[in-house]
């Protein structure tokens, strides 16, 4: 039997940030980043909107991008003594996911850490506090998933709690936040949802609804993240769905090697993980459509983009030699890699780094990091899902890929 989870009530729109004044309860913490939400009034806004509602309302300001544990349990301590019912994540994905895993340890003080980044290591929740998320970026879809995504210092390691417990009780998807993005990081985000759909459209535990989302995210976002990086409103608001399609999709399927490879060198090369998945994508997307599945799968999405095929399918491919692989269809081969290239090109015409060498890694740093990294991208939980097998020889056949020339 298979389980599909999503939040109760996702309210999107212009103007949606206003049904934070119907929520009931009587103290409100909001969460949030950097100055971005205080700048362009989103933070005020959100403060009034819930004192509207009759909350007291309590602001934790300055969450990092990557989240560290120290952040995380500084916040579940002002959580402790404010004693809120409602707990809302006001920002990017980094902002929502401290927040969700600032919730975990307010309900769960005496929990550790190691104890909730385990398989079913969250206990249940909302014996104290719902959480309401409202994403300003376009990308990570924690408003939605399953999971926190939180940094790790003393192991080097970005590490996960993942439970549908932690999927928020409202997500609130106002296009006008995201209006308020630099082309930059319209970018990143942009392509971590784009990776997100085409890994969760092949991974090994895809069902019947997650494929479904994980398709038209896809199609929606390639269509469209050129333009929202050049600010067009109307592509910015398509993003701002596909984002959140792409995450519903992920988080009841789970993902691939991309994502497995960006978080193994996020805290190694200070990279973000938007960057990282779109440099890993396109060699990740080229090895597993060797498998015909996964060929047929892409091909279909070439089809319905109008995108023409080329003759160098799987350019610098990765031979697994895994027992039962099928070859794909020739037009299937050729269409796959159209598809393939897309990818790469959007990247490219959106300002993703080509590499790791043009994100600034030295040949001298990434050679010395590259063991520990490939075993951490073999040990990471998206490895298991990827549809072709990778041992450590293949992961860094991959790694040497993303480093570039």
């Amino acid at each position: 039997m298979n389980h599909f989870s999503i939040p109760r009530d996702i309210f999107y729109g212009k103007g949606s940030l206003e049904q934070l004044a119907r929520l009931e309860g009587k103290r409100a913490v909001i969460i949030t980043g950097g100055k971005s939400m205080r700048s362009m009034g989103a933070l005020e806004r959100a403060e009034c909107l819930l004192q509207q509602a009759g909350m007291e309302v309590k602001l934790l300001e300055g969450v990092e991008p990557d989240p560290s544990l120290e952040t995380v349990l500084r916040g579940a301590e002002e959580l402790q003594r404010f004693e809120p019912d409602w707990i809302v994540g006001l920002g990017g994905g980094s902002a929502i996911d401290a927040a969700k895993a600032m919730w975990v340890f307010y309900e769960h003080p005496n929990l550790g850490f190691e104890q909730a980044v385990e398989l079913n290591g969250v206990p249940p929740l909302r014996s104290r506090a719902r959480f309401a998320a409202i994403p300003s970026t376009s990308g990570t879809a924690s408003e939605v998933t399953t999971s926190a995504v939180i940094s790790h210092h003393a192991s080097r390691n970005k590490l996960a709690m993942d439970s549908k417990a932690l999927i928020p009780d409202l997500a609130i998807l106002d296009p006008d936040l995201a209006c308020a993005m630099p082309a930059r990081l319209a970018a990143s985000t942009g392509m971590d949802a784009l990776t997100h759909a085409l890994e969760a459209l092949v991974s090994t535990a895809a069902n019947t609804f997650s494929s479904a989302l994980a398709r038209e995210a896809a199609v929606i976002i390639i269509q469209n993240l050129k333009a929202s990086c050049a600010g067009d409103p109307d592509a910015r608001e398509k993003m701002h769905y596909a984002q959140c399609m792409a995450g519903m999709a992920f988080s009841n399927s789970m993902l691939g090697a991309a994502h497995s490879l960006a978080h193994a060198s996020a805290l190694t090369f200070q990279l973000p993980h938007g960057l990282g998945n779109a440099i890993f994508l396109p060699h990740v997307l080229r090895c597993n459509s060797q498998l015909e599945e996964v060929a047929r799968e892409y091909a279909g999405l070439a089809r319905r983009l109008g995108l023409e095929g080329k003759e160098n399918f799987c350019k610098g491919k990765i031979d697994l030699n895994a027992p039962g692989n099928t070859a794909p269809l020739p037009e299937d081969a050729r269409l796959a890699e159209a598809l393939c290239e897309a990818v790469a090109a959007l990247g490219r015409n959106t300002g993703i780094p080509p590499g790791l060498k043009a994100f600034g890694v030295s040949r001298e740093a990434f050679e010395a990091a590259l063991p520990d990294i490939v075993q951490k991208a073999l040990l990471d939980p998206c490895t298991e899902t990827n549809p072709r097998r990778l041992g450590a020889a293949e992961m860094e056949t991959l790694f040497r890929q993303g480093f570039g020339e």
